[in-house]
């Protein structure tokens, strides 16, 4: 992704270029703000874009915010002020059918894996496709095309050998390359992954990071990917952006950010005694 800066005057106008040549994003967050009942705010005035074919890194210590923010892009956090909008959709006005088309098409990866592990790793990766109208057949299990295009997204992430074997027979790693499957298989317009590698050795995090960086620019879909280990973010990532105590403090380019910059996401936070119980309320 490249960005040409032209300034006229006092104004200053950006134009973002991504690797497949879009100039638009796929999700707009202006002015959020987020609160849970009567609790204080948990995002406040946090404005950010993601476009495709880019892999954006999110930063942020505990009870920082990252988890609400990743939860407005779906409409599971309650927008108290500013908007959201993914996909050409104002996520406050959408009725709950509409809402949930459009989850449907946001592909989601977490620390855990999330898949049933009694069944088959070809299973766990169909049911990426139950939100579609198609996938069953007549005979109540999954149409050959679906199978077909599971079998393939299984190749792509390296594990299709697995496709038979019981998912919680896998380790770390490869339980969460079926998973990326699982989401790719919902033919996403967006993936939201929390904390993917949390789980896993380093080797296997470069590899995991890799994968997601490829299907950003191969696929051109924005991925936001939630981390906690600056080398990760500023090796795997097109740009990073950055919560404290819910405001956006970094939101640039990787090239122009290190972690001595990066180090204001974390100050003060052995002071901060309370940080968990913003994000515990939407764990």
């Amino acid at each position: 992704m490249t960005a040409t800066a032209t300034t006229t005057g006092t104004t200053t106008t950006t134009t973002t270029t991504t690797a497949t040549g879009a100039t638009l994003p796929l999700a707009t967050v202006r002015g959020l703000q987020v609160a849970y009942g009567d609790g204080p705010l948990v995002l406040d005035g946090v404005d950010l874009d993601l476009f495709p074919g880019e892999l954006v890194a999110l930063l942020g210590s505990s009870g920082s915010g990252k988890s609400t923010l990743m939860k407005s892009l779906t409409g599971f956090a309650p927008v108290n002020g500013g908007t959201v909008r993914v996909a050409g959709h104002d996520l406050t006005n959408l009725r709950h059918g509409q809402l949930r088309r459009l989850r449907a098409h946001v592909g989601q990866v977490f620390q855990q894996f999330n898949l049933v592990g009694r069944l088959s790793v070809l299973t766990n990766v169909l049911t990426g496709g139950l939100h579609d109208a198609g996938p069953l057949n007549l005979a109540g299990g999954f149409s050959s095309a679906h199978r077909r295009l599971a079998l393939e997204l299984l190749d792509r992430v390296g594990i299709a050998h697995k496709a038979n074997d019981q998912a919680r027979t896998l380790s770390g790693g490869q339980q969460q390359r079926v998973a990326i499957a699982r989401a790719l298989m919902q033919r996403p317009r967006l993936i939201l992954a929390d904390e993917p590698v949390a789980s896993l050795d380093p080797k296997m995090s470069h590899a995991v990071l890799d994968l997601l960086h490829d299907i950003a620019r191969q696929d051109g879909i924005p991925v936001l990917v939630s981390l906690h280990v600056l080398p990760l973010a500023l090796e795997h990532s097109d740009r990073i952006v950055g919560l404290a105590r819910g405001e956006m403090l970094v939101s640039a380019p990787t090239t122009e950010l290190d972690a001595d910059r990066l180090g204001v996401l974390y100050a003060g936070d052995e002071d901060d005694e309370e940080g968990d119980d913003h994000d515990a309320h939407v764990a």
